[in-house]
């Protein structure tokens, strides 16, 4: 692993040497292929996915994405006789048709289907009910916790499953549910409506803060919303994609030296899911520590000013009830079986061996610690690149192990590592990374 290593602006440069095939290919043929291999991913989700509202997704997507490869091809055909910046242009038009057969019109459907029809549980992931009731119970100042020592405290709707019953979120969460306490129609109180609107405005903001090419900021938009990987969560469910995009902004702030911006934004980020925590620790103790005191203080402050008004009271209020449905119900400890249950290294270990299940997760926990300390003793990131490389392999270490965890978890790990190299290419760096930059121009 590329952790460890010593030279200064070595783990950036190996970021760059590995993205470099992917950014050497030509525009239409690298948007080719990504749309080619969407569509064979949504071809098999629309054929053998057990859950309807991802058959239906991949029915929708697949023509989509089969459309963009064909239009790709043909304007790769001819791209010799287009300019850069037509080039440029009718590459982003060709990721909003993506977006809008992808995700819009999907989205739309879903959330029609949600509301009309006699069994709305086909159209939408528990999560989002699970955050639509924490919600309403934020707006009637009620704490959304109420499953403690395997006793619920909530009613909730007859869908015959427990798990529906836990918050497993930090507080800030429970803001994207806060529609559905109005009277508005179902179809715009959808917590994945607001899920869509927050992520594509801070993404649009961190890619027009950003200081990289536009080839880079297009490849982040489309990993982001324009791919399956974006586009299937937000229709599906979505909670990951607003806390990723606002791990984006705070870099781009982090990159820009903003640092107290970039302390609010990652504690906003860090209140609404712990996966969002690798990023924005990393960056409030290590870039920081670069900085002038000044800076350090700014950005320390910003976090801290943010995460702890939102997170303390609920964890001083129903401190039982707040570990039980943000720490042991996501580590499968709380007696009450998780549906992030895809067939991982760890979550294959527990199932073999389920007495082991409790010291597993110790185990885990101080080979992580062990690992990653070590690398951030010998070398601590400085900059934005080497905390989201950085971050990227804690997220993919964490995904694989985990004993509760979703194959859609990957998004973090893929995100960070796509950021680390877009941002290691522009700005910081090494000295011998000239012939890369050849071919970025």
């Amino acid at each position: 692993m590329t952790l460890s290593l010593r030279e200064p602006g070595r783990i950036e440069f190996a970021a760059q040497k590995i993205s470099a095939p992917f950014f050497a290919l030509d525009d239409f043929a690298r948007d080719a292929a990504l749309y080619g291999a969407s569509l064979l991913f949504s071809l098999v989700v629309a054929f053998t996915s057990t859950l309807a509202l991802y058959r239906e997704w991949g029915a929708m997507a697949s023509l989509t994405y089969g459309t963009a490869m064909v239009l790709a091809l043909c304007l790769r055909s001819r791209r010799s006789r287009l300019a850069l910046h037509q080039l440029f242009r009718l590459r982003v038009g060709l990721a909003s048709l993506v977006v809008m057969g992808a995700l819009l019109v999907p989205l739309v459907m879903e959330v029609t289907w949600r509301t009309t029809t006699p069994n709305p549980y086909l159209h939408v992931q528990p999560e989002v009910t699970g955050i639509e009731r924490a919600g309403k119970d934020v707006a009637s100042a009620k704490d959304p916790y109420h499953f403690v020592d395997g006793k619920s405290t909530r009613r909730v709707e007859p869908s015959g499953n427990t798990f529906e019953k836990f918050f497993p979120y930090l507080p800030l969460m429970a803001v994207f549910g806060y529609a559905s306490s109005t009277t508005a129609p179902g179809e715009v109180t959808d917590a994945r409506v607001t899920f869509v609107l927050v992520t594509a405005v801070v993404t649009a903001a961190a890619l027009g803060l950003a200081q990289m090419s536009r080839r880079r900021k297009l490849a982040i938009a489309q990993f982001l919303l324009v791919l399956p990987m974006g586009a299937l969560p937000l229709v599906t469910g979505g909670d990951d994609l607003p806390v990723l995009a606002l791990l984006l902004l705070g870099l781009v702030l982090v990159q820009r030296e903003r640092d107290l911006p970039a302390g609010v934004v990652f504690g906003l980020a860090a209140a609404l899911k712990f996966t969002a925590w690798p990023i924005a620790v990393l960056s409030v103790l290590f870039i920081a520590a670069t900085r002038p005191k000044k800076s350090r203080l700014h950005m320390g402050l910003g976090f801290m000013g943010v995460l702890v008004p939102i997170v303390v009271p609920y964890a001083v209020m129903n401190g039982a009830a707040f570990i039980q449905n943000v720490v042991l119900f996501p580590l499968g400890l709380s007696g009450v079986e998780s549906p992030a249950a895809s067939p991982l290294l760890g979550h294959f270990i527990v199932t073999l061996l389920p007495g082991f299940h409790r010291a597993y997760v110790v185990l885990i926990a101080l080979v992580g610690i062990a690992m990653f300390g070590r690398s951030l003793i010998k070398t601590p990131p400085r900059n934005g690149a080497q905390v989201a490389l950085l971050a990227g392999w804690c997220a993919m270490f964490a995904v694989v192990v985990a004993p509760s965890t979703r194959v859609g978890y990957l998004i973090y790990p893929m995100n960070f590592f796509l950021w680390g190299a877009c941002l290691a290419a522009s700005g910081g760096k090494p000295a011998n990374s000239m012939r890369f930059e050849t071919v970025e121009s």
